[in-house]
């Protein structure tokens, strides 16, 4: 067994839902310990949340794979000392409330890092931790659009959607642990011991990804729209219908990429023409090439369209369902499905690690917890608390054990 990247590093999470909770699972996933806070009563609510199996989302345990859940009521003056212990012990709190929650319950970080000058606390929130928006609420979707995606998400002639998944969050996530890592390699690697927070705002990462849209306002008041399966300014990348009713996505804006496709859809003579030269000439007749191109795939299945291009080496690929995904060979060498087994319900199909490390790869040791489940494990361990003060505070209702 490989060690892990993150082993030593101790996480406590007091996030709930998406954004705060995906950033943990990360953690988690490399080797650190995350120790999951949820509320006695209800647990975090994605618990509950789209397809529940043996009274438990099966969302829960992917999301909270390796984590230890611990049960405590923040609403109560002794379950936020317990996080005052705890944030002496870890080195990064991540939390997702609005703005101010934690300062409420006398947990913020100007008030732990005093406890612990060298702790990390990563902020997730829909407008981050300043300005006027401060307090508003926000969720992934709303950063969405705000930050601007929604605007481009869709066609034209209809309204705006969405991307099926909460992509705001996930992006959030990913932004939250690279600002930890940065704050970790400052603190530890080149020595300062200084602690941090990390402010990240959902809307500010979208915003992030919006490549170069607003310069090209600022210089030309040019408003990026809606165009459904097309990128403009890049051609030929679009999706195409092929005999069989399947749609096949192909991007072969690079000039030499365009040259062989053109060769094999049986019009060499444009991979020479002066018209198609460069990707900006190409543009400016997108929507020629499209054309010739769905009339190219519009004669063959999309298994003989894929065959044909991956021999061009022309890049190309069909549009998978979940269906797809799990049985596709490439998905499986890479093992990006993998099962895990969890009480009540058996094997259970669960995505697999991202990224991959050579040396220190990531693991998935288990399934999201029960509610409550490593609450005496962790006090015990981590606070050194006994057994009697325990079992007063349970009969107290501040914390929780799995039954």
């Amino acid at each position: 067994m490989k060690d892990k990247a993150l082993a030593g590093l101790k996480v406590l999470e007091m996030g709930q839902l998406i954004a705060g909770p995906s950033t943990g699972r990360m953690f988690a996933e490399f080797g650190a310990e995350v120790i999951k806070i949820e509320s006695p009563q209800n647990g975090d609510p994605i618990r509950s949340w789209r397809v529940v199996e043996n009274g438990t989302s099966l969302w829960w345990y992917v999301q909270s794979r390796n984590k230890k859940s611990v049960a405590i009521d923040l609403n109560d003056s002794e379950g936020q000392d317990l996080i005052k212990r705890f944030a002496k012990e870890v080195d990064i709190i991540i939390e997702n409330f609005r703005p101010g929650k934690m300062e409420k319950w006398d947990i913020g970080y100007e008030q732990l890092k005093k406890i612990n000058p060298k702790l990390i606390m990563v902020r997730v929130s829909g407008y981050g931790q300043d300005g006027p928006y401060r307090d508003k609420p926000g969720f992934g979707s709303i950063g969405e659009a705000m930050g601007g995606l929604r605007y481009l998400t869709g066609y034209p002639d209809r309204p705006p959607t969405r991307v099926g998944i909460s992509i705001g969050d996930s992006i959030s996530s990913l932004y939250a642990v690279i600002g930890a890592m940065f704050a970790i390699y400052h603190r530890d690697v080149k020595g300062t011991g200084q602690g941090q927070f990390i402010d990240v705002a959902l809307y500010e990462s979208i915003f992030s990804l919006m490549e170069s849209m607003l310069p090209e306002y600022d210089r030309k008041g040019i408003i990026r729209e809606r165009t459904g399966s097309t990128l403009p300014g890049i051609t030929p990348s679009n999706t195409y219908l092929c005999q069989d009713g399947k749609y096949v996505v192909i991007g072969a804006n690079g000039d030499g990429i365009f040259k062989r496709l053109m060769a094999v859809i049986g019009y060499p003579e444009y991979a020479e023409d002066a018209r198609f030269g460069n990707n900006a000439q190409r543009s400016n007749h997108a929507e020629f090439l499209d054309g010739i191109i769905e009339k190219w795939t519009k004669s063959l299945p999309i298994s003989d369209v894929l065959s044909i291009l991956d021999e061009a080496k022309v890049p190309a690929g069909s549009i998978y369902s979940i269906k797809d995904i799990v049985t596709d060979p490439h998905y499986l060498a890479r093992q990006m499905i993998q099962e895990v087994e969890v009480e009540g319900i058996g094997k259970l199909k669960v995505p697999g690690i991202v990224p991959k490390l050579s040396e220190t790869p990531g693991e998935i040791q288990w399934a999201g917890p029960k509610l409550g489940q490593h609450t005496r494990q962790i006090l015990n361990s981590t606070l050194s608390m006994s057994d009697e003060n325990i079992t007063k505070l349970l009969e107290k209702g501040i914390i929780r054990e799995a039954e």
